[in-house]
């Protein structure tokens, strides 16, 4: 049975990378804290942002595979602030992010280097550059 995202329970049993499935879960969220081997700028994801009134950061809860890359979010899927991160599965300290906004509006930096203001074309980017080395900040988020 599908949840909607923002209503999932967290299952926080460990899990290593192998095992972050390939497709979305529809009945539960894997929060970073459940992976074994989290980068500490994954962790970091949700820094800055809050998830209602009074409460501190977010949790990060993975999302899905696209390609090596291991896709996570901090905050809701829909009308407030948030930040998506790409982990490489390859090398863990290969890190892209965007930033999602309440007003809609976005900004993240691809693979290509390329700066994206949608979040479609972010995750475009990601697909079609699965092994190109950026040079800009990898880790760093905005």
């Amino acid at each position: 049975m599908s949840i909607p995202a923002d209503d999932r329970p967290f299952d926080d049993t460990p899990v290593h990378t192998p095992e972050l499935p390939s497709t979305p879960t529809r009945d539960r969220n894997i929060p970073a804290t459940a992976w074994a081997e989290a980068p500490a700028a994954l962790l970091a994801l949700g820094d800055g942002l809050t998830s209602g009134p009074d409460e501190g950061p977010p949790r990060i809860a993975y999302k899905r595979r696209l390609g090596p890359w291991l896709l996570w979010r901090a905050g809701p899927a829909r009308g407030a602030d948030a930040r998506y991160a790409a982990v490489d599965s390859r090398d863990l300290d290969r890190m892209f992010t965007f930033r999602l906004f309440p007003d809609g509006s976005g900004r993240g930096t691809g693979p290509s280097g390329v700066d994206h203001e949608r979040f479609r074309t972010w995750k475009e980017d990601l697909r079609d550059h699965p092994d190109t080395i950026s040079t800009t900040a990898v880790g760093e988020i905005d």
